[in-house]
Order: C-alpha cells, then sequence, then structure tokens
C-alpha cells in the first residue's frame, strides 16, 4: 500500500485527521473520471506503483488535467514520450515539475525515498541509443531505485565494456539498451549473475528494420535475455523496479 494512504490511516486512527476528510481524499478510488481520462489512483494500492502517464496522442491540455488531478492527491507524477514544446509548457505551469528532452519525460518527484534494494544499472550501445536508454533511467529514478548509467559500450569498441566489469557486476538489475544487431545484451548476460533487460532500438541501417533485427537478436539470446518491445524503455525500467524491490 502506498505510503501515503498508510500515513493517512494512521492519521485517522490518532484522531489527526476526521473520517470524513479522510474519505473525501480516498473517495475517487479506485478511479477518478475526468471524462476523457480515468485516472487510475488504486493502482497504488494493487501493484505498490503509481499510474504513469502516456504522453503521446494526448493532447496538452488533457495532459494539464490528469497532472492537476494527481497533484491535488500530493502524488509524484510521471509523463512520458513529449516533446520539448510540451514539456516546457509543463514546467511553466507545474513549477516544480522537470522536462528531460532526451528521455522526452516530464515529471515531479518529491518523494526521495529509495524503495529498491540494490542499483539498476542502464546500459547503451551506443550514443544514439541514449533517448531510450535516458527514458529508462528517469523511470527508474522516478521508481524509487538507485539507478546508474554506463553509455556508450558496444561491441564495436567492447574493451568500453569491459572496462566496466565492475559497475556491471555491482548492479542489482541491468538493463541493456541496444540498436543495430542487438548483440550488447547478450554479452552482459553471459558475464554477470543478475537479471538482464534488453531494450531493442529503432536505431539502425536499412536491414535494422526499425528495431525488428535487434529484438529478434535478444529474443534469440543464448545467454537468457528478458526482452522489451522496441524503444521501450519505461516498460524495461518498471520491470527492472519490479524485480528490484523482491
Amino acid at each position: 500500500m502506498d505510503r501515503k494512504i498508510r500515513k493517512l490511516l494512521a492519521d485517522v486512527k490518532d484522531g489527526k485527521v476526521a473520517v470524513e476528510e479522510a474519505y473525501d481524499r480516498l473517495r475517487d478510488m479506485p478511479f477518478e473520471d475526468l471524462d476523457h481520462t480515468k485516472i487510475d489512483h488504486h493502482r497504488m494500492v494493487r501493484k505498490g506503483m503509481q499510474e504513469v502517464v502516456f504522453g503521446e496522442g494526448k493532447s496538452l491540455q488533457q495532459i494539464v488535467d490528469v497532472v492537476g488531478s494527481m497533484r491535488k492527491r500530493d502524488l509524484d507524477v510521471l509523463v512520458t514520450r513529449i516533446d520539448k514544446a510540451a514539456g516546457k509548457k509543463l514546467c511553466g505551469k507545474f513549477r516544480s515539475g522537470r522536462y528531460s528532452e532526451e528521455a522526452r519525460c516530464f515529471y515531479i518527484k518529491e518523494d526521495s525515498a529509495i524503495e529498491g534494494r540494490g542499483a539498476v544499472l542502464v546500459v547503451s550501445a551506443g550514443t544514439s541509443d541514449i533517448k531510450v536508454a535516458e527514458e529508462a533511467y528517469i523511470t527508474s529514478m522516478f521508481f524509487g531505485n538507485n539507478t546508474e548509467r554506463l553509455y556508450d559500450v558496444g561491441v564495436a569498441g567492447i574493451h568500453r565494456l569491459l572496462k566496466n566489469i565492475d559497475a556491471l557486476r555491482k548492479a542489482r538489475v541491468i538493463i541493456v539498451v541496444a540498436g543495430m544487431e542487438g548483440a550488447l545484451p547478450s554479452i552482459v548476460a553471459g558475464i554477470v549473475g543478475v537479471p538482464v533487460i534488453g531494450v531493442p532500438t529503432s536505431i539502425g541501417y536499412g536491414a535494422s528494420f526499425g528495431g525488428l533485427t535487434a529484438l529478434l537478436a535478444m529474443l534469440n539470446s543464448c545467454s537468457t535475455v528478458s526482452v522489451f518491445n522496441i524503444d521501450n524503455g519505461f516498460g524495461a525500467a518498471y520491470f527492472a523496479t519490479l524485480i528490484n524491490r523482491l
């Protein structure tokens, strides 16, 4: 259960908060209907992790409505897949928010508690893969993981990866983001004894088929790699969080 909900219930028990006030705060469980969006406030109770807003395809006003509703409940906010113009407008509307252009994420993070039991390491094969890697990094940080980066260590210069073997071995979960032929997750998984999550990217020349080649390479890995969809840094970090909280 969400720490804030637990605190609210404890405050009711101690007489610090009236039952009516507690009911008013909880009345939109399990969801709040904004007409265009139904916000799943109950997700924190069910899964221990709150809902995240997928920004792509939503209008700016729809996103503002959702973020405003979440902030009324003192919830942290993560909006993924929004462009710089929308990010800047959200930062102007919500002063405590930040926008990462590389990750294409807007977020408000006031709860700094670390929930994960170990470190999550986000690895990118190339500099061109960093946008997807940064989405994974911001998401992992948002969900309370101690998160580190290791970028541009792809197989074209494998010595760059091997030089950082200590960082790989310290991590509890590793997310490896790679385009082109998608070989890096297999190599990392063959070196370490912790879960490795592969994220294929759409980066590459013609025969990469928009990331399909990397996706199939990771699915066919002999090193036992869990694989997420093409460019899905968010999904990989969400799953890494579940593992890291076990």
